[in-house]
């Protein structure tokens, strides 16, 4: 069974998304589909930095779906105690990903604005990773959510899903603002499989080898639009705009 943890943030200063809609929307969608006996489905809301690795290490995702805003270089944005919007840098993203890539981790969707940053960092480690190269509608982001989870319900690949479900886009006209990015060499065989023995005993010996913190008195000015998820620009100041 592979387990999906879905991780959002909707901070108070920034444009309100549908994420509950989202998250009911692809539960609703793997129910009906006729593998749904082979996904089990998480969900946390209102994700603080610290929130983000407690839950990858008490759910360990087979899938990793974050669903919010996205700050392209300065990375996702997250919530703080107070639930303003905190930024989960690249860098450290990159790093947990790097250790949890080894747990099982397959597939991660990045279903905000300008997360293709975050998804050439990630990718470095984890075999397929969904961004987005540009801002994105909230319903265009719902949709193609939706049709991915509908598509890997009914058995196809990563690949074909991902293509399905870009293609529900097309009538939207955002269909080119999603990238999927394949690392072969991180992929592994499944845990099943076992290693071949070697034939040879003499061979026995043998063996194969297997930024400054940009939270600080920032600006953040979010481009609402559609509740595009996204925030627009980020300059030096003391308050968030809308």
């Amino acid at each position: 069974m592979k387990r999906i943890l879905i991780l959002s943030a909707n901070p108070q200063n920034a444009a309100q998304l549908r994420l509950t809609e989202e998250v009911r929307e692809i539960d609703e969608g793997l129910k009906r589909s006729p593998h749904r006996d082979q996904f089990e489905l998480v969900s946390r809301g209102a994700v603080r930095l610290q929130d983000f690795y407690r839950h990858m290490l008490e759910f360990k995702p087979h899938i990793l779906h974050f669903s919010g805003h996205g700050g392209g270089e300065y990375g996702l944005v997250l919530e703080n105690d107070s639930g303003k919007a905190q930024f989960l840098q690249t860098e450290q993203l990159a790093g947990m990903f790097e250790l949890f890539a080894g747990e099982g981790l397959e597939y991660v969707v990045l279903n905000a604005c300008y997360s293709e940053v975050q998804a050439k960092a990630i990718n470095q480690f984890i075999p397929y990773v969904i961004g987005m190269n540009q801002a994105i509608g909230d319903r265009a982001a719902i949709t193609f959510a939706v049709a991915f989870y509908d598509t890997l319900g009914s058995g196809r690949t990563v690949d074909f899903a991902f293509k399905l479900a870009k293609a529900q886009l097309i009538g939207l006209q955002e269909d080119q603002k999603l990238v999927l990015l394949i690392n072969s060499t991180a992929i592994r065989p499944p845990a099943s499989t076992q290693p071949t023995k070697n034939p040879n005993p003499s061979d026995s010996s043998k063996s194969i080898q297997q930024k400054p913190d940009p939270n600080d008195s920032m600006n953040i000015q979010m481009q609402a639009g559609d509740n595009a998820k996204q925030i627009g620009y980020i300059e030096q100041a003391g308050t968030i705009n809308l």
